[in-house]
């Protein structure tokens, strides 16, 4: 265990400058080495997948040993503290593996309760969206900035995002084309890349389904801390995933909720 204490924030940023050193040697290699996660299907894993999550791994075996760790490509680890970091070391992997720069590093915090501390990472742009409880900023080419959502009151004046044109399940996606109907412009496709476009202001909505704790803690707390909401498709806690309804404010919530409830 290292000596140097640091504050969460801190380790935080520490594991993201892990995974951006292990990730970016593979980005858009064509001898990349990709597997197959998914039969009957395609959920790719790549070297630089496990290696950003293994070099993760180490800084808090150094300085956070006792907390617990929840990785997609590694598993749990059992802490201590009543903490877990919650680690996805390529959010859109299939993003990746076509060279876009949509894909990202998501680490959380998390204690009970759900993410206190978020951080969504994108190496090959070099920009960082960091929330927790002091707020939310951004680093990048453009050097640093304070998040904050839009105000967007009306879903027609709103952008939606999603991943997957077909969301989820046949029901699922009836109850997202019944929002995307209202809105002024949907797009597809941006993984995580979606919720910091959310914090920073850019967008209204994310609608996405069949999420995994490590695909949305980060997100949450980001996308929070700028101002915005982030539930359930019934208006509950998403930490645990499922379905995700991110807003930029209250009323744009509200009002989208109210649209998948009724579908």
């Amino acid at each position: 265990m290292s000596g140097t204490v640091l504050t969460d924030l801190e380790v935080a940023e520490k594991l993201a400058d892990a995974a951006r050193a292990a990730i970016l040697p593979f980005f858009r290699r064509p001898d990349l080495q990709t597997d197959n996660k998914q039969q009957g299907g395609y959920d790719p894993v790549t070297v630089a997948d496990r290696a950003a999550e293994q070099a993760m791994r180490a800084v808090l075996a150094e300085f956070r040993p006792e907390d617990g760790i929840l990785g997609e490509e590694f598993g749990n680890v059992t802490g201590s503290s009543g903490r877990t970091w919650v680690l996805d070391p390529i959010d859109g992997t299939r993003g990746f593996v076509s060279g876009t720069p949509t894909w990202g590093v998501l680490i959380a915090l998390a204690d009970a309760t759900g993410p206190v501390l978020g951080v969504i990472d994108q190496p090959y742009i070099g920009e960082r969206f960091v929330g927790h409880d002091t707020g939310a900023v951004m680093t990048g080419p453009l050097g640093q900035a304070s998040l904050s959502t839009r105000k967007t009151a009306a879903l027609k004046d709103a952008i939606l995002f999603t991943t997957f044109p077909e969301v989820g399940t046949a029901d699922e996606g009836q109850a997202f084309r019944a929002v995307a109907e209202q809105v002024q412009l949907t797009r597809y496709g941006m993984d995580c890349y979606a919720y910091a476009l959310l914090a920073a202001g850019q967008v209204d909505l994310v609608i996405e389904a069949g999420l995994k704790p490590y695909d949305i803690q980060a997100p949450i707390a980001v996308i929070s801390a700028a101002g915005g909401v982030v539930t359930d498709w019934q208006g509950g806690p998403a930490h645990l995933g499922g379905q995700v309804l991110a807003a930029a404010n209250p009323d744009l919530h509200a009002a989208a909720l109210d649209l998948l409830r009724r579908a």
